[in-house]
């Protein structure tokens, strides 16, 4: 769906604080902000892990580890199926697979929402600051929808899914189409992923994007910064994280990720 209205890693880099503002000068609130689903609003990719890991073991004949679930963090699901296919021996189609594990996350996050720390608090904020917030996420839209369904009407004012773009995540794609039904400028904005494939993919778009760690590892770049966690951040702690008026923001805007659609 597109439409408006609508276990840390094994070693980690350091971590970015945000800048002390200028006393007596207001901080600039980003023009939108743009959140990842999985992993960074609710802690959903436990659930993903389990899922995977039931799928092979009742339809596959392959191996399946830790290792190869964390790989797919982040992924289009298209991606992840295939991977579970090919080497979890999983025997159904790619939208059989995606099908099961959807509905399966979905029933689970309606049963109970593991909100990761500080995000649920964050996005009320920026609610109350009138501050739009998109969902950019590749998970589909029944559990997008288990999500959202918990929020305030209006909370976001975009919402992309897995299941609406013809390329996912790292290609830009997903957040280009965020920004445009905002009707903002990527360089106003601000992504917050916990993945590496989630962080390229903003990044390519032009957005100024906050890596918030969780499971797998994100490693430092020119432009990026790093949080360990969204608790006890506030709107005006993303706001002096936003790049200044004119400042280069690295790579974004400039083509594809490296190498992969």
């Amino acid at each position: 769906m597109t439409t408006p209205n609508g276990p840390a890693a094994r070693s980690q880099p350091a971590v970015s604080r945000p800048p002390r503002s200028i006393p007596g000068s207001a901080p600039r609130l980003p023009s939108a902000v743009l959140w990842d689903l999985d992993g960074t609003l609710v802690d959903t990719e436990p659930y993903w892990i389990e899922s995977e890991t039931e799928l092979v073991e009742d339809f596959g004949g392959g191996q399946w580890s830790l290792a190869d679930a964390h790989a797919l963090v982040g992924n289009d699901l298209r991606v992840s199926a295939a991977a579970l296919r090919e080497r979890g021996g999983v025997d159904l189609t790619i939208e059989e697979i995606i099908d099961r594990l959807v509905a399966e996350v979905a029933r689970k996050v309606r049963s109970f929402m593991p909100w990761r720390p500080g995000a649920h608090e964050l996005l009320l904020g920026l609610r109350a600051l009138d501050v739009p917030c998109a969902l950019v996420t590749m998970s589909y839209l029944p559990l997008v929808e288990a999500v959202v369904e918990t929020l305030p009407p209006g909370t976001f004012a975009a919402v992309v899914t897995g299941d609406a773009v013809i390329h996912g995540k790292p290609h830009p794609e997903p957040y280009r189409t965020a920004v445009e039904l905002l009707g903002r400028q990527p360089h106003e904005c601000l992504a917050l992923e916990d993945s590496l494939t989630g962080v390229r993919s903003a990044e390519a778009a032009g957005v100024p994007t906050i890596g918030v760690l969780n499971l797998v590892e994100i490693p430092p770049a020119p432009g990026r910064r790093l949080v360990s966690t969204l608790a006890g951040l506030g709107p005006a702690d993303l706001a002096r994280w936003l790049p200044r008026p004119g400042t280069d923001t690295g790579r974004a805007g400039r083509g594809e990720p490296g190498g992969e659609n």
